[in-house]
């Protein structure tokens, strides 16, 4: 009997050792899926976010700080003795064998969420991006014009939307002559006519030190800080100097006459015909007063922080307009009362839709539901999907860090099966 039953118990045995790779098995299949689930929840939270602020409600963020996947598989065969007996007679020896076989798979994933609203991660919010962080983004692959209106409340005072930085404000912002400059200087840029480019000078860090006093050691802590000495060429005395990268932005020089550049110097208060304009943050009195006569010769740029650029973006946002007339969302009024349109100030940037119903728009590339609407970005929009690639990018860069001991962690495991 029992060699009558081996074709089924090698069946069985196969199918029970056959998950011995469930390891791998079940790296390659949640992976993937833990991936896509990452990536869509936090662009998720990014255009909450950014929803919340149009409507002047406080933004938050939870950050997944870890994720616990267990996998188990319970494998158990056993061949079970069926015995037979008669009517007549007491039960005798078992006459055949019945296999059984058990197979169990469980997984338990474990995640940690982390609330992102204590005082660090608040004061990266409102840090502004330095100006070697927006000449490092000038760099990539993104239009030099598209990080300036993100990242720019101004250039050499020309203002640049500045009170959209923040809520929404009751009239409408100063921008026109900012998106002229920036058309202009974007044209430049794509015909190669200017170029960002770092210099290196020496600046000069403390008077002259006598012979008699330096030494071996000196030279070499000076220069452990990143500085120089150097002698005199007619006096016993050594000067202390630093080297310091100057950001510039360089000129064509057969270009100095281009219709656009004369544009973008007209616009920014720059001097005609430099070959070359200092970059600087900050720097320029607001009214320019003691302003060289034909025009400046640097480029003052004042950043936004993370936050302002968010406020900017949020006025892109499409209000459905029973939200506009209830007052649930705040509006801009022209001075003759007729609703400020925000698309011309973010036109060719941003912008995202709003849409009734019980599931999102079939060709939303990224949605949210908040009042009883759905608000997304268009897969269809290329300008407002790299916008928002882009500000995604700098959100994990410039809130990354280390969240501090006594922030609370919520930790959540799901079981089954």
């Amino acid at each position: 009997m029992v060699v009558r039953w081996l074709p089924w118990i090698a069946a069985v045995c196969c199918m029970v050792f056959s998950g011995c790779t469930i390891g791998p098995r079940a790296l390659e299949n949640s992976r993937p899926r833990y991936n896509e689930a990452i990536k869509k929840t936090t662009e998720e939270q990014l255009l909450l976010n950014i929803v919340r602020l149009r409507y002047t409600d406080t933004p938050s963020s939870l950050a997944v700080t870890s994720i616990a996947a267990q996998h188990e598989l319970v494998k158990n065969l056993k061949l079970v003795p069926f015995f037979s007996a008669s009517q007549n007679s007491m039960p005798g020896p078992f006459s055949a064998l019945l296999p059984q076989a058990e197979l169990n798979a469980a997984d338990r994933p474990t995640y940690s969420l982390t609330p992102q609203d204590d005082q660090d991660f608040t004061k990266r919010l409102f840090t502004p991006i330095p100006l070697e962080g927006i000449l490092y983004l000038s760099k990539t692959t993104w239009p030099t014009a598209t990080v300036f209106r993100l990242w720019l409340e101004n250039l050499n005072w020309v203002s640049n939307a500045e009170t959209a930085s923040g809520p929404t404000p009751r009239m409408p912002p100063d921008y026109a002559d900012f998106l002229t400059g920036m058309d202009a200087f974007q044209r430049l840029q794509d015909r190669k006519v200017v170029a960002f480019v770092s210099e290196e000078r020496d600046e000069k860090a403390g008077e002259g030190l006598p012979t008699a006093q330096m030494s071996g050691s000196s030279l070499v802590e000076a220069a452990k800080a990143g500085f120089e000495f150097r002698k005199h060429d007619k006096k016993d005395a050594w000067t202390l100097f630093k080297k310091k990268h100057v950001a510039q932005l360089r000129i064509r020089p057969d270009a100095l006459k281009d219709p656009d550049l004369l544009t973008f110097c007209g616009i920014f208060r720059l001097k005609p015909g430099e070959t070359s304009y200092e970059l600087t943050s900050d720097k320029e009195d607001p009214f320019l007063t003691g302003a060289p006569k034909g025009g400046l010769v640097k480029l003052d740029l004042e950043p936004r922080s993370l936050l302002q650029v968010l406020f900017y973006l949020s006025h892109a946002v499409q209000v459905p307009p029973e939200h506009a007339r209830s007052g649930l969302a705040p509006l801009t009024l022209e001075p003759d009362g007729r609703v400020f349109a925000w698309d011309q100030v973010l036109r060719g940037l941003f912008k995202v839709c709003s849409a009734r119903g019980h599931r999102p728009p079939a060709h939303a590339y990224v949605a949210v539901r908040y009042h009883d609407h759905w608000y997304y970005i268009d897969q269809r929009d290329r300008d407002s999907k790299a916008t928002f690639s882009l500000v995604l990018a700098m959100t994990r860069i410039e809130l990354s860090g280390k969240m501090g001991a006594s922030t609370p962690v919520l930790t959540l495991p799901l079981g089954g099966r």
